[in-house]
């Protein structure tokens, strides 16, 4: 799907350009209608998934994008890496439904700005994006809190702690087996072999010492209600 624009060819002078990834309509308008209530900042575009969002970037140039980790296709962190590869210095705020202890470090690492659960006030979404926009890394104080913890010797959990150990890619497909996706669902959305997708499930078994697929499955499905209910 093509791209969207609430400014096409306009720009208001002064104010920041705020490009929009995520999949869900009401969310980017809601978004969008918080935004452009601003005195400086506007949307300038929307997009719901990965190529709709590299051709955005390119026709609008913006000061600053909002991206969403669930996207249908290539999910927001590897749309991040892609970005990172043409467009090092955009800055790009994450805004996610997903537990950010388990993905707030790996954004960080793959070169975010910032991280934000959608459960935030909107006041904190504005916040994020000023700050970020002035250079700055944004966080929740929570996970501040966290990262400082562990950087001064808080050991996580056994299970966190393997998670934590996972590739992108597979904790992609851990999250697809949470939301109860057979396997060639998964390999449908994210353009793999049915047999590349069940390496993954087989290294996943491994890293997390499980046993089974199905206790793959309760693992995964549990970890999905667990991050929910967070």
């Amino acid at each position: 799907m093509a791209a969207t624009t609430m400014s096409e060819g306009f720009r208001h002078q002064g104010k920041k350009a705020v490009l929009v990834v995520d999949d869900h309509p009401l969310m980017r308008q809601g978004l969008a209608l918080l935004i452009n209530q601003q005195h400086d900042m506007e949307v300038c575009g929307e997009a719901e998934e990965a190529q709709a969002a590299m051709q955005a970037i390119a026709r609008h140039r913006p000061d600053i994008l909002i991206l969403d980790i669930s996207l249908n296709g290539p999910d927001g962190l590897e749309l991040l890496k892609s970005i990172r590869a043409s467009d090092p210095g955009l800055p790009v705020l994450i805004l996610s439904m997903h537990d950010e202890a388990i993905y707030a470090e790996r954004a960080l690492r793959a070169r975010a700005n910032g991280y934000i659960m959608k459960q935030e006030a909107s006041e904190k979404v504005l916040v994020a994006i000023r700050r970020i926009l002035n250079g700055d890394l944004y966080l929740s104080d929570r996970m501040s809190n966290k990262m400082l913890q562990q950087f001064i010797g808080g050991a996580p959990s056994m299970i966190q702690s393997r998670i934590a150990a996972l590739s992108d890619r597979e904790l992609e497909v851990f999250r697809l087996i949470g939301e109860g996706r057979a396997t060639r669902e998964i390999a449908d959305e994210l353009h793999l072999s049915i047999k590349t997708v069940e390496t993954y499930q087989a290294h996943l078994k491994e890293k997390l010492a499980l046993r089974s697929g199905r206790e793959l499955i309760q693992h995964a499905i549990q970890w999905k209600i667990n991050e929910k209910s967070s």
